[in-house]
């Protein structure tokens, strides 16, 4: 029995082939599979860690996204008529385990995006660079136009 560790949204899950799980949201569509991060394999043998992971992947498939159970929150203050109360839904992602191990012909689809949205944000962040002085350039600058101090009233002198 082959199994795995992966890193979902900082958490970490032991999952095995065909293993139906619920994780918190995920910008993948449903329908689309993903490669998430490998921590570790293991079930034949010794485990798997580290760089011995080269060429390992676990290849997961959204099932669909789902609201989890509702939560009620309530809040009381006695003999206050203080009463509050609230509900809360998660946002979830089940996911489907489809392979562990074999080779790793493309990478993550969230390391892909990443590095998708930073190739398109770094044309856009050129800018014309201005002549800036430097900091001994403000010093002397700022000295030649300051003005002279005021004078301060004469002080009041007290009787002892």
């Amino acid at each position: 029995m082959t199994y795995a560790v992966i890193s979902i949204g900082n958490k970490q899950y032991r999952v095995r082939e065909g293993q139906h799980l619920l994780v918190d949201r995920m910008s993948v569509d449903e329908g689309k599979t993903f490669h998430p991060d490998l921590v570790m394999v293991g079930g034949d043998g010794d485990p798997k860690l580290g760089s011995d992971l080269k060429g390992e992947q676990v290849t997961a498939k959204v099932a669909e996204h789902v609201l989890g159970k509702k939560i009620v929150i309530g809040k009381h203050r006695r003999r206050t008529g203080y009463k509050r109360r609230n509900g809360f839904r998660a946002h979830l992602t089940r996911i489907e385990i489809q392979a562990i191990g074999g080779a790793r012909s493309s990478r993550s689809t969230t390391t892909a995006k990443k590095e998708s949205t930073t190739a398109e944000k770094k044309p856009a962040e050129k800018k014309t660079t201005t002549a800036r002085r430097t900091s001994t350039e403000k010093k002397t600058s700022s000295t030649a136009e300051k003005k002279p101090a005021r004078k301060s009233a004469p002080r009041k002198k007290s009787e002892e």
